[in-house]
This record gives C-alpha cells, structure tokens and sequence, in this order.
C-alpha cells in the first residue's frame, strides 16, 4: 500500500525524524531515564524526574521546524516533532518510545452544548461567552451529553503511520487516562460567576447537572468496557495534565474492565470555594467515577492542601497528585511523605518566561523551598504553564539543568 498525499520527499522527511526517534529510544540516556520513571511506579524514592513541558509554545519548539508540504505528512511530523522536543532540545527527563503512538480515537461530551469562546489575539487567554445565565431557567439547554469511537479514522491514520515509517518505528495504539471532566466544560459555558452564583441559588440545580454529567460518563467506561475499546495504560503512555503512566499496579497487556486502567480528575474551577462547598458540590460525584477506575492522577492548578484530609486521602487508588504553586506545598509534602502518592509539582513559570536572562539566583531559591517542602515524597517535576522561551533552545536547557542541579542541593529521600 502506498499513500500518494505524502511525496517522496516528504517520505523520506518522516522516515528520517522516525530513524532520530529510534536512535533515542536505543539510548544508554534512555535507559537511564527509564530507570528513573520505573522507581517512581514502584514507590522508590531515588531520582525525580524533571521536565519542562511545552504545550503553551509549540509555536516556538515545533512549528518552525516543519518541512512537510501536504496536510497528511505534517500531522506525522509533528506528532514526531512533539515525541523529541524535551530530549533533543531541552535534555529533559521525556521517556521515548520505539513505537509511534497513535491515541484511541474515543471522545465524550458531559453535555450537549458546546462552548463559545474567542481567542486573544496575541496571547494564550480567551473569553467565555455565557450561554447558560441562570441554571434555573436554562438547565434544559445543556442537554445530554455524548460519546463514540472513530474506527474509520483511527484506522486510517495507523495504516498511513504504518505505511509510511512502521518498517523504523512499529505503529502502536496507546490510551490516554479515563477522564470525567465536569466543572471545567460547565464554566464554559455559563462562566464562573454563575457557577457560583448557583450554589446558593439553585443548589438542587447544580446537583442535577453533576449528577447527569457523571452518569453520561459511567455510561461512556461501560461502552469501552463492552465493545472492547479499552488500552492498557502502563509505561510510556499518557495521563492526563502531560505525565506518564508508569505503574507496577496495572496490567500491562489487557484491559478488561476500567478498573484495569488510569482515571484523572480535577476541578480547578471550584478551587476558590471552601472545602465543605467542594465536598457538597463535586466530591460526590467525583468519587462516583473514581470508584470505576484502577489508578488515579488528580488536580491542575487548584488548591488541594485544603481538601486534603476529608476528601482526596479518601481514596486508595490516588497515585499522582498536582501539585500547583497555589498550595501551601509544605503542607502538601507533609501529607505524602512516606506515602505511595507521587508529588507532581508544577512550579512557578514566571522564572522561565520573564523577558532577559533566567535570574538564576532567584530560582535557585524558590526551588529550595520546593524541593524541601517535597523530600521524602516520591517526586516528579513539570514545569507547566509556560507561555514562552523566546525561541531560545538553550533557555529551555538551562533550566531544566537548574532544575536538577537544585533537587541534587535540596530534595533529599
């Protein structure tokens, strides 16, 4: 077979990124960085792993490395791309796979309606335009939610992947954590004020909705459960907020049910309510779906030192937690220390993105205070939330090079 909307040239493009990609995951490096990910799943407090993630400016790292012409060929450039930035400029701790991964082409909605939003011109926010204004009287125009499965596509993409460079790197089919997402969709839609507006003035509204949402989603686990459509998640296959599904805890070579498989949850969107609010209005719902997963990674960037002890220790299967420069990260560390949860902290940006040289002396001391509050916690570092480097590969090196040299002077097993 043979795919004529990718040239010779651009062939041979692919072929030769894919040989790089192989050539990385053969490594001694890659051994070592293995090494490190496989202490973390097994509760080995020995290297954190540091990487300094790059979703924000991909317009930087991988856009302007582009050569492929047709649309079908930069899809498998990029996605190559995207494999090699941490390593290849950033000498970070990214895994390699001799695989090319190609995500199980699954999707699910909470709800009908979906988001208006409009993008900034020049930077990464973006504005909501509500549409739900008073959950009372609009609650019928969110709808049910949906979910499905894009066999056509997801078989068309892996045959032209295969065609293409699975000779060099053999395609494989990877799934990413099992998520339930409520709060952050529904805020796209009506806002945040009317989010917490609606606590007080139609609470049994606002359940309603959670309620629905959450049983849209435990139909959507029973659908990959009974078609079949469920992938391991182990080794160097994603979870969600950018990390890794490294476990000992897991099957490796079947999914059966769920519960077989990581889940991620997080809603950041509450973060500003009180504990008890929190565990009015999502935990409920939240443990509903945390009961059909195996492993869970949970948080974004809200405060979970406040909803420590009385919701989040309550579940057992917790492996990974976020760790966001909101929370009183000494207090974080105290409730992990010792504990099979790993610390997945998420630093400060400003350090990286602030115009001029890196104010090394500065960072320096932050991260003492990071990785102090961290030992003895089984650690995974992600810089997160980073909007630029300016270009600068060498920026980005650095950093991560600070990085480690600073859990060296100051995290301690």
């Amino acid at each position: 077979m043979t795919n004529d909307s990718i040239s010779p040239r651009d062939r041979q493009r692919l072929r030769s990124l894919a040989e790089k990609q192989l050539e990385y995951a053969n490594s001694d490096e890659n051994a070592a960085i293995l090494r490190k990910w496989q202490a973390l799943a097994e509760g080995r407090r020995e290297s954190p792993t540091v990487r300094l993630l790059f979703s924000n400016f991909n317009n930087e790292v991988i856009n302007p490395r582009m050569e492929c012409e047709s649309e079908t060929a930069r899809g498998i450039e990029w996605h190559l791309l995207h494999t090699l930035v941490g390593r290849e400029l950033f000498g970070d701790d990214t895994p390699i796979s001799p695989t090319y991964d190609i995500g199980r082409a699954i999707w699910a909605y909470p709800f009908a309606m979906r988001p208006k939003l409009k993008y900034s011109e020049t930077g990464k926010g973006f504005h909501i335009e509500e549409q739900i204004t008073d959950l009372s009287e609009d609650i019928e125009k969110l709808g049910h939610g949906s979910f499905g499965y894009d066999a056509e596509g997801e078989k068309r993409r892996t045959d032209t992947a295969s065609d293409v460079l699975g000779d060099i790197l053999p395609v494989r089919l990877v799934m990413g954590s099992l998520t339930g997402s409520i709060t952050n969709p529904l805020v796209q839609l009506m806002g945040m004020e009317n989010l917490y507006l609606s606590m007080y003035d139609c609470p049994e509204c606002l359940h309603k909705v959670m309620d629905d949402a959450t049983t849209m989603y435990e139909r959507f686990y029973d659908f990959l459960e009974e078609n079949r459509l469920l992938l391991p998640t182990c080794g160097i296959s994603p979870v969600n907020q950018e990390s890794f599904a490294f476990n000992h805890e897991l099957p490796a070579d079947h999914a059966d049910t769920t519960k077989d498989v990581w889940g991620f949850l997080e809603s950041q969107e509450t973060t500003a309510v009180s504990p008890e609010t929190f565990g009015e209005f999502v935990f409920p719902y939240e443990d509903r779906l945390v009961r059909r997963y195996g492993l869970l990674s949970y948080g974004c960037c809200e405060r979970v030192d406040a909803l420590w002890e009385n919701y989040l220790s309550k579940w057992k299967n917790l492996r990974k937690l976020s760790v966001s420069p909101f929370n009183d990260e000494t207090k974080v560390g105290e409730y992990l220390r010792g504990t099979n949860v790993v610390y997945y902290s998420k630093p400060r940006a400003e350090f990286v993105t602030n115009p001029g040289p890196i104010d090394e002396d500065a960072l320096r001391k932050y991260y003492k205070y990071v990785f102090t509050s961290a030992s003895g916690c089984l650690l995974e570092v992600a810089q997160r939330e980073v909007g630029t480097i300016f270009g600068d590969f060498d920026r980005g090196r650095r950093y991560v090079e600070i990085t480690k040299q600073c859990i060296e002077d100051y995290w301690q097993a």
